[in-house]
């Protein structure tokens, strides 16, 4: 390995994939970067992983949606392995009785698909999608920008001001209310109001509230509508899903390999044991292992609650600010299982004609008050009988992920508590997963004889291995409270922090998480700002 320099114009905590953005934009400013990660391997949650020999697969995240164009523009990733097949259909949901309805990438063949259940959901569904598709452009531009400065004073205020009129000034007055209404109000309302069919509301639900705790008739889950129709992907297609060929860890990989071709190290190995600081500002690091690196600038991808409340000593920050960011909600709420198999499990109910893409996909998701119950027994500590959970086949459409005939089945599973009201999640692992799979059997019949291993990833588990707080996927609850100017708190939301010098890039930040590069890609643009006209060491 080549030899560490001493000092480096930023240092990066952790190779998630949007500590690598962060780094790869700096670095193509030409700044000196070193990225420091706790794990053997890069990635952080967007990571690929083996659950037997031979047989890999995304272990956390699995299915881009939001990649930003920006970002994979920017830092070529195709020309370093990223390539991305986008899922037709979109989702696919067992109804029982041996129904299944499916979300299409093409509105007209999906609204087709609705009106087996009801005509009238059939044309609403094509009003809804053209009417959300135009909210979710006004957002689009906020993703990669930082959001609005509600501290700014003076010029700053004004210029602020203007900004938000240009991202605005073409918006109507009742799009203003629908905007009002999906950042506020609840998806389970939203959708009883348009639509009829249980069908089509579970369909819709099944592409929402990922990662939340709250349930759908709770305020603030139909913002899910609008996040999950932001342009992603190659070529910026509004409400894009893709399957990774080689899974999640390969976009973390194309961003390393950028940011290593400008320039950029990353040491894996090395975890951070604290941040440096020395008059209010922040110096560097020191790692678990006694060495220390010296920076201008440090950069979090750690959620906010390891950066502020474990990396840094408790004189070191303004105690409100502490209290605010221990009073962040974490807690869970979703868990994860990697299952090798022999071969493909048969799905009730699909037409043997179904397409490799078809067949990558099942969601079993519950009705609206089904879903609302799940959320409210978690709330307590308990495990629901019934949980949300996505299916995944990714090899059917990647087969390098195993060999020949072998397949990879990845779950996600919503609605899981962090802290149980009775027992430990290392005592209730395995008799867990064995309810998961129980449930998934009552769609996929031969499930239990194909299984070669399998690997439970609980709420403890993310915490422990992924440097997640209390298992949580998106570093906070994404809801209104918790958005834009408001994340990480109020006043500290433009990737600054109280310590000078010190910036958080994770998914802590605004916009929050999912596998987007865009908490990365601002963090850096506002180093960059703060920085101008510094040199590289």
């Amino acid at each position: 390995m080549a030899a560490i320099a001493e000092r480096y114009d930023a240092i990066v905590i952790g190779a998630g994939h949007n500590g690598l953005t962060a780094a790869a934009y700096l670095a193509r400013a030409g700044r000196s970067v070193l990225v420091l990660e706790a794990r053997g391997i890069i990635g952080g949650a967007c990571v690929t992983e083996e659950v037997i020999p031979g047989h890999r697969v995304s272990f956390t995240s699995y299915i881009a949606s939001m990649l930003m164009p920006t970002v994979i523009r920017d830092l070529d990733l195709g020309r370093h392995g990223l390539k991305m097949v986008a899922c037709d259909p979109i989702l696919t949901v067992p109804l029982g009785d041996g129904e299944i309805i499916r979300w299409w990438s093409d509105p007209q063949r999906t609204a087709q698909e609705i009106t087996r259940f009801s005509a009238r959901d059939g044309a609403a569904f094509l009003e809804v999608d053209r009417k959300l598709k135009a909210l979710a452009a006004y957002l689009q531009p906020f993703f990669l920008e930082s959001p609005p400065d509600l501290a700014a004073r003076g010029l700053d205020r004004l210029r602020e001001g203007l900004r938000m009129i240009r991202r605005f000034r073409r918006i109507r007055g009742t799009e203003i209310g629908e905007m009002v209404q999906f950042l506020t109000g609840s998806l389970g309302e939203f959708l009883d109001r348009h639509f009829e069919a249980d069908a089509t509301k579970r369909m819709i639900l099944a592409n929402n509230v990922y990662g939340k705790h709250g349930g759908p008739y709770e305020p603030g889950s139909a913002v899910g509508l609008l996040f999950h129709l932001l342009a992603g992907g190659d070529h910026a297609v509004q409400g894009f899903n893709g399957h990774v060929m080689g899974g999640m860890g390969a976009v973390s990989g194309a961003i390393a390999a950028a940011a290593r071709g400008f320039g950029a190290v990353i040491e894996t190995d090395a975890a951070v044991a604290r941040i440096d600081v020395a008059d209010g500002r922040a110096q560097g690091v020191t790692l678990a292992d006694g060495r220390q690196f010296k920076a201008d600038v440090v950069l979090s991808n750690a959620d906010p609650k390891r950066t502020f409340l474990k990396l840094l000593g408790a004189d070191e920050l303004p105690e409100d600010f502490r209290r605010d960011i221990a009073a962040i909600k974490m807690g869970g709420p979703a868990a994860k299982l990697n299952i090798a198999l022999s071969g493909e499990p048969t799905v009730i109910g699909r037409s043997p004609d179904a397409s490799p893409l078809e067949r990558a996909l099942l969601t079993i998701a519950p009705t609206l008050e089904g879903a609302q119950r799940c959320a409210d027994i978690a709330r307590f500590g308990d495990v629901p009988e019934e949980l949300w959970i996505d299916c995944v086949i990714p090899s059917l459409v990647d087969d390098s992920l195993c060999p020949p005939g072998h397949h990879m089945l990845t779950v996600f599973i919503q609605y899981v508590p962090y802290n149980l009201r009775e027992g430990t999640w290392d005592e209730r692992r395995e008799a867990f997963t064995d309810s998961i799979i129980r449930q998934i059997t009552r769609h996929m019949p031969d499930l239990p004889g194909l299984i070669l291993g399998r690997a439970m990833l609980t709420p403890l588990d993310l915490e422990r291995i992924y440097g997640l707080t209390e298992g949580n996927i998106f570093h906070g609850d994404l809801h209104p409270g918790a958005l834009f100017s408001m994340r990480p708190v109020p006043r500290w939301s433009q990737y600054r922090t109280p310590v000078d010098g010190l910036y958080l890039c994770g998914a802590g930040a605004h916009p929050g998480g999912g596998v987007t590069g865009a908490p990365g890609h601002n963090a850096a643009m506002q180093v960059l700002r703060d920085t101008k006209g510094r040199r590289k060491s």
